[in-house]
């Protein structure tokens, strides 16, 4: 688990100088292999140094770095037939040791309709590539949970879970790969074919509260299970709401032995909050606490890490960097984390003014497009943040079963049309009947960049820059660009 890249030279055989500077952009130091293919030649190696001087030519060329995360984890590097695929992420379901060469028979034949099977068939956080002699097909999970970006210009095309393998081979116009697509891309043509998306429900399900809460419920414990399979402890990014409390208690049911990581700036009323939800759970909290200070320090990682100075991805970035940099500390190796329940209950403020103020099918419309853009928002930046931690970042709410029940549900079970009412109804309806607490259940919602200081404390260091915290945040990030390299 760590990074894939490919490159596609459109006027030559030139991939593999491209393919190593994108390695080099990547590299950690923690990796366990570095590796790079094409259709002829696959070398694997400890150290990217035993990669740099490979000069073979290729029209079309993969490449991974490998990190360990769980002991039975290996580079998933595959030979084919005048081929090669690399593949990286994590598959859940079906809930099973997934090793990825049990298919690449497969994909000797009929290569198109089987590439679409894996998207299609796997439930889970996973990009792949695979270069033939001259063409590239790339594919990525439905959900866009493991990031995936492109870019092109007139003498090459690449693509590569992190932007900055793309900035340092010139490619400055970068856009995030659409989730649960494939490309089919050869020197003339890409053709981008979707295979497994969110869509608009086509009509909103009649079903009863009792019905949703029952059938959320079991989905719910599902994902949960599906995700600690094979584990016998795991870190949760604990805020002590509905949605990470929950998520702490299906994997104490599931038989994990569960740790509660909590980050805030000192002084937030938020940490007392935590500390009495986990004493309610009986699970062990570890509570982290920053100054402004700290905020000021760990700015610059941030950013690089997220590859973005946009000031919402930041100041929900720290947190989840410092959860992030705690668990990886305490030797936890997987972290759950709640996000996407906001997006598919309804949990945000603006659902509800969309609703009181413009109807139902406004507030439907605009809980739909944050669904499509989960990716963009959430799970790419946040995937990335943990995974510079060398921990893997597993969302129990983030499946396509969820997703697809979720959009299908009357909003009435999700937003009650008055002002100060609680949103998530089903959702804390199904929480309470698993057993969670009503103290937790009732809790308000609270946005993580309010909830640990960390918004104000931004804006706070900008005004003392004399700035505005946009500009700001892209004097930082401009600086941040060389860090580490």
């Amino acid at each position: 688990m760590r990074a894939i890249v490919a490159v596609l030279d459109k006027k030559g055989e030139h991939a593999v100088q491209k393919l190593v500077a994108m390695l080099d952009a990547l590299k950690h130091k923690d990796a366990d292999a570095f590796g790079i293919a094409s259709s002829t030649n696959f070398e694997i190696k400890p150290s990217l140094a035993q990669l740099q001087n490979r000069d073979f030519k290729a029209s079309a060329a993969v490449g991974h770095v490998f990190l360990r995360v769980l002991s039975q984890d290996k580079p998933q590097f595959i030979a084919l037939k005048n081929a090669a695929m690399v593949f990286d992420g994590r598959i859940y379901q079906p809930p099973i040791s997934f090793d990825f060469s049990a298919i690449a028979g497969r994909l000797e034949t009929n290569r198109e309709a089987n590439v679409k099977a894996v998207i299609g068939d796997f439930e889970g956080s996973f990009a792949f590539a695979i270069a033939e002699a001259e063409r590239l097909i790339v594919g990525r999970d439905s959900l866009g949970l493991y990031p995936l970006y492109y870019g092109e210009n007139e003498d090459f095309l690449a693509v590569a879970s992190e932007c900055k393998a793309l900035w340092k081979i010139g490619l400055e116009n970068v856009n995030s790969f659409l989730p649960g697509h494939i490309a089919i891309i050869d020197k003339k043509d890409t053709i981008v074919k979707p295979v497994k998306t969110i869509k608009k429900s086509s009509g909103v399900s009649r079903i009863t509260m009792e019905e949703a809460v029952e059938k959320l419920q079991r989905l719910l414990q599902q994902s949960v299970e599906e995700r600690v399979l094979g584990l016998n402890e795991v870190a949760v990014a604990f805020s002590g709401g509905l949605d990470s409390s929950l998520i702490a208690l299906l994997a104490k049911k599931a038989g994990v032995k569960v740790h509660l990581v909590h980050v805030s700036l000192e002084g937030m009323s938020e940490t007392e909050q935590a500390e009495e939800a986990a004493a309610l759970l009986g699970l062990p909290l570890y509570v982290c606490l920053y100054s402004e200070k700290d905020v000021e320090k760990v700015l610059p990682k941030v950013l690089w890490t997220v590859e973005s100075p946009d000031p919402i991805k930041t100041s929900i970035g720290i947190p989840v960097f410092w959860t992030a940099e705690k668990t990886a500390e305490m030797g936890f190796r997987v972290l759950l984390a709640g996000q996407g329940a906001d997006e598919l209950f309804g949990g945000y403020m603006k659902y509800l003014n969309a609703y009181l103020h413009y109807g139902e099918e406004a507030a439907q419309r605009k809980i739909f497009k944050d669904v499509l853009k989960m990716y963009e928002t959430n799970f790419e930046k946040d995937s990335k943040i943990c995974c510079f931690h060398n921990v893997e970042l597993r969302l129990p709410f983030a499946t396509y079963q969820l997703a697809e029940f979720a959009l299908s549900l009357p909003l009435q079970l999700k937003i009650e049309p008055a002002n100060n009412t609680l949103r998530k109804i089903v959702l804390r309806k199904a929480a309470e009947k698993m057993g969670l607490s009503p103290q937790i259940t009732n809790k308000p919602k609270k946005a993580v960049q309010y909830a640990t200081g960390v918004s104000k404390a931004l804006k706070k260091l900008a005004k003392r820059n004399k700035l505005s915290l946009k500009e700001y945040l892209q004097k930082v990030f401009q600086a941040s660009l060389n860090y580490l390299n």
